[in-house]
């Protein structure tokens, strides 16, 4: 169960960081177990304009938090190929959010997956990479319902698409991958007939394939900005 600190720890963080002109690089790999849940993954998150500013602010908002898991496991918070391959390369925790866009029509689990130091975030994240043009991409992450939310229905087979996107190194040694599907269950890529011809269910699941990178590259920058 994934502990959360108090305002404490939170204030000694930023005391020392706001003694340096560096990021604290000896911070970053402690950060998943150190920072509060609600700080790992804020009340609301968006694209922000440039890495100097936090996904977080609401100001950039495009997805709005519906809750928390407390359940931190490998195996039970990544499916398919993604947990196989976060698994070989030393998956210590999966940390995992529900989150549904603005429009109340699209609906993500976001994972923050603890990897060993070295190797293993460029490795995840050469696999994301060719997730990206995979034929069937990989679900990647376990859908968290939230009830009396509307991710009340979230589950596995209403997944349309996965993102993710690597860290890495020892300063920062996480990947985020990212479950995305239709609120209303409504599934991509099975267009019937000469409709699902030519590509066309692969177009059918870009838009939710574009999210979940667009959502992983957001919670990248939010973690850069928390090791600082």
């Amino acid at each position: 169960m994934l502990g959360t600190l108090g305002g404490g720890a939170l204030a000694a963080h930023a005391y020392s960081n706001s003694q340096q002109a560096i990021p604290n690089s000896a911070y970053g790999p402690t950060l998943w177990r150190n920072e509060p849940t609600e700080v790992l993954f804020p009340e609301t998150v968006g694209e922000p304009p440039n890495y100097t500013h936090d996904a977080a602010d609401k100001e950039v908002a495009q997805w709005s938090r519906m809750g928390i898991s407390e359940d931190t496991s490998c195996s039970k918070g990544l499916s398919g190929e993604t947990k196989e391959s976060a698994e070989r390369l030393g998956c210590k925790a999966v940390l995992r959010a529900t989150y549904v866009d603005l429009t109340g029509e699209m609906v993500a689990t976001v994972a923050i997956i603890v990897l060993p130091k070295g190797t293993a975030g460029q490795e995840m994240g050469e696999y994301f990479d060719d997730q990206e043009y995979a034929d069937v991409p990989d679900a990647a992450v376990v859908p968290f319902a939230v009830p009396d939310t509307l991710a009340a229905k979230w589950q596995d087979n209403r997944r349309n698409g996965m993102g993710g996107t690597a860290l890495g190194g020892d300063q920062l040694p996480y990947a985020v991958a990212v479950t995305t599907g239709a609120v209303n269950g409504r599934t991509s890529g099975n267009l019937p007939g000469e409709f699902g011809s030519y590509g066309a269910n692969d177009q059918d699941r870009q838009p939710w394939m574009d999210a979940g990178n667009a959502l992983s590259e957001s919670f990248f920058t939010h973690l850069r900005n928390l090791e600082r």
